[in-house]
Formats: C-alpha cells, sequence, structure tokens
C-alpha cells in the first residue's frame, strides 16, 4: 500500500514509518525540512505554507491512505498552531478529496473537544472540524501523551526530570494516562486495512491515571536510581519558567515546557479507553510493562543526566561571547589595548580589540539562535584557536599567567564540542 506520512521525522511519525516500512508498504515521508544525512528519503514540505491544495496534489499521486502527525507545541517565529493544525490540514484534506485519497488518519489530541485551554488545542479541533465535513474515510486519532523508548517531548523531560537530585514539581498539573507509543503504531496497522472502520474520532489513553510525581519516580525506578525527594515549586517560579520557555522558543529550540504545556497539562489528559480497546483489540500496555520489556542502558542514563545540562550550555556559551564583547568595548578596553603593546601587532592594538568584539558577540547570537548555533559552535572553535596561536605567537607569557587566561582555552573547547555532540533535538 502506498501511504503518506506527514510529521514524519516527529516521535510518532518516526515510528509509524518505520513500522510500516518493514510490514512491506511504501511509505512518503512529509517533513518540515529536508534532511540532508538521512538513511530514509524524505520530502521537504513546510505544513505551515503549504497551505493552498495544489501544494499537495503533486505528493498524492498513487497515494492510497495519509497519516497526518504533523503538530506543533506553540507559536513562535518558526512555527504557527493555526497554520500547521487549521490551514495547513484545511488544504491537504482538500487535496486528498481531489486527488481520489480516501483514507485520512490524522492525529488530534486527548480532551481537544471537550476543553481548549490554549491555542495548540483551539488549533487542533478547528483541524478535526474541517476534516468531518469532507467526504473522505476520515479518522480522528487523540492519543494522551505519548511514551516511547525514543526521547522527544514529555519522554525526553520525564528522564531529565529523573535524574535531578531533588525533584522539582509544577503546581497546578492534571493526571495523565500516558500511552506507549507502540500501541499508538499498532493503532495506525490496525485503521489502515481497507476493511476498517472510518469516519469516528477515537480516544488513546493508557490504562491507568498518573500524577507527574507518579510518572517521574517510575522513570527513577527504570534508570536504576532511588525514589528522589520532591518540592512544589512556587506559581511565580513556574511561570518564570514557563516564559523562558516560551522565549527559548522564539529563539527557534522546542522546549516542551512552555505557557501552552502548563494550559494543557493543567487541564490533564485522561480518558476512557475502553471504545478503543473494543474495536481494535489493543490492550494499551501500562507504564511498568514498557519499562520492564525494555530495562535502561547506559544510554538511556546519559541522556537523562545531560537534559537540563543542554540548555545550561547553550544559555552559558551565548552569554560568554556575547559578555567577552561587551567587556571588550567598556571596562575592559584599555586592559585589551595593553595587552598588545609591546608585541608586533601594537599598531593594530585598538581596531583588533574592537574586531574581536564584534566577532565575539557574533559567535554568541549565532550560537543562541537555534538556525544558526551549528555554525556559531564552529566559529566559537575556530576562534578559540585562532586566539591561542595568535596569543602563543604574541603573548607566550601569558600561557604561565596564575589565573591561566590560554589555559582556559581548552575547557572552553571542550564544552562547545560537547554542544555539538548534543545539539540534534531529534
Amino acid at each position: 500500500m502506498n501511504i503518506l506520512v506527514t510529521g514524519a521525522t516527529g516521535l510518532i511519525g518516526s515510528a509509524i514509518c518505520a513500522r510500516l516500512t518493514i510490514e512491506g508498504h511504501h511509505v512518503v515521508r512529509i517533513s518540515h525540512r529536508q534532511l540532508v544525512a538521512s538513511s530514509v528519503p524524505t520530502v521537504a514540505v513546510d505544513m505551515s505554507q503549504a497551505v493552498r491544495p495544489q501544494d499537495w496534489i503533486s505528493h498524492l499521486d498513487g497515494i492510497e491512505v495519509v497519516v497526518n502527525c504533523a503538530g506543533v507545541l506553540q507559536d513562535s517565529a518558526q512555527e504557527s498552531t493555526h497554520h500547521v493544525h487549521a490551514e495547513g490540514v484545511s488544504a491537504l484534506f482538500l487535496a486528498c478529496e481531489r486527488a481520489g485519497v480516501r483514507k485520512i488518519i490524522h492525529f488530534s489530541a486527548i480532551g481537544a473537544d471537550r476543553e481548549q485551554p490554549s491555542a495548540f488545542s483551539v488549533s487542533k479541533i478547528e483541524g478535526d472540524k474541517t476534516l468531518m465535513t469532507r467526504a473522505l474515510d476520515w479518522v480522528i486519532l487523540r492519543p494522551s501523551v505519548v511514551l516511547g523508548r525514543p526521547a522527544f517531548g514529555a519522554s525526553a523531560l520525564f528522564r531529565g526530570l529523573a535524574a535531578l537530585p531533588v525533584l522539582p514539581l509544577m503546581p497546578d498539573t492534571g493526571r495523565l494516562q500516558v500511552v506507549q507509543l507502540d500501541d499508538v503504531v499498532a493503532t495506525i496497522l490496525f485503521f489502515i486495512r481497507r476493511n476498517s472502520p472510518s469516519r469516528l474520532a477515537l480516544e488513546l489513553p493508557g490504562p491507568e491515571a498518573l500524577s507527574v510525581s507518579e510518572i517521574v519516580q517510575r522513570y527513577r525506578c527504570w534508570l536504576g536510581w532511588r525514589r528522589a525527594p520532591e518540592f512544589l515549586l512556587p506559581g511565580p517560579v513556574a511561570g518564570l519558567l514557563y516564559r523562558l520557555g516560551d522565549l527559548t522558543g522564539w529563539l527557534g529550540w522546542r522546549p516542551p515546557m512552555r505557557t501552552n504545556a502548563a494550559r494543557e497539562i493543567s487541564r490533564g489528559a485522561t480518558g476512557d479507553p475502553a471504545p478503543w480497546m473494543a474495536l481494535t483489540s489493543i490492550t494499551p500496555k501500562d507504564l511498568d510493562f514498557a519499562f520492564t520489556a525494555a530495562p535502561a542502558t547506559v544510554q538511556e542514563r546519559w541522556f537523562a543526566g545531560l537534559y537540563f545540562a543542554k540548555p545550561a550550555i547553550f544559555f552559558v556559551l551565548p552569554f560568554f561571547w556575547i559578555m567577552t564583547s561587551v567587556v571588550s568595548l567598556t571596562t575592559g578596553w584599555q586592559n585589551g589595548v595593553a595587552l598588545l603593546v609591546g608585541t608586533a601587532a601594537e599598531g593594530l592594538a585598538k581596531p583588533a580589540v574592537f574586531a574581536g568584539a564584534i566577532v565575539d558577540a557574533s559567535i554568541g547570537m549565532s550560537i543562541a539562535w537555534r538556525r544558526t548555533s551549528r555554525i556559531g559552535l564552529w566559529g566559537g572553535i575556530a576562534v578559540s584557536l585562532f586566539y591561542a596561536a595568535a596569543g602563543t605567537i604574541l603573548r607566550p607569557d601569558l600561557w604561565n599567567e596564575p589565573l591561566g587566561p590560554f589555559l582556559k582555552i581548552l575547557p572552553i573547547l571542550t564544552l562547545h564540542f560537547v554542544a555539538l555532540a548534543i545539539l540534534e533535538e531529534r
């Protein structure tokens, strides 16, 4: 069967594509960007820009089933919940109707039909309603929080929280009936069958309603660590953290802790799995079963330990480079110029300090902006090596300074390489 999957590089989409391929189906993978170094071909289509049916028609030739997994958590400079969940999917559904693609399996979110506390669920239900008006064999799936062996979004956040020696808890969080990724994929296999039912909406909740604390503590047990003490974050502190998440979202990063997430999780993610089980004969697995079936490895423990180290690194490095520039142009100007006095570059002391400050600031801003962070990191490495080489030629005595101004270049270089190693999010 020829199946087109949107959001093919996401947590759910990538798992669905892999399973469909193993089952012998031909899968057309649609991603918002082209994956240059991927072992499987993808087609780049930005759902937020593909808002006309003609943007999709060429990709639907010969397609029998479309599985829409595309989604974004919150509006940012690069992403729009309305464009992706409402306008983009509306164009896709209309294109399917015109191209003769009958079966559409569309992912929404549990509870979106009952309450819409944020732009995420508002746009989700708008897309659901649009699909229901089309002359298509549609299925709307509304999963709870999806967890699996791959770590992204909530599954990554829970692991990161589990690695903390003390567990901070956000106020006003509802209970979650987390669902396993394998059960979601099995549901897709059920509905792509030619004789499967259609024109229905189905919730996919897990078998038990858990608090965030219970989920994280079970992750700690899975990772081989003792239960952690807990404390409840004050509301203003939690609000500040969510707003910081919003800020990083506008810089191109995709943290799971943002204000939309806060609004959605206050509602919780619960439902009745009985209709899903009765229709598909799938029995959703609980969290303990999933952990028993897939014991944690050292890689999981590394990831968990690095989860909150990553934002710290990507805060410290831009701060370091930008503040170096600010100091060089203000309070440290005279000291910077004095370092070159008496060397072969004395005549260029002031221009060199000024140029170095501009370069430092550019590197810091490049690292902070997600789209240019890789370039910024390599730029930081190159400039650090240049400073070390030029300094060795002009001021070799600084290698012997008690505070080690040149020796500090070595841990800085190391941190840049660590940042490059953990840059990718999925």
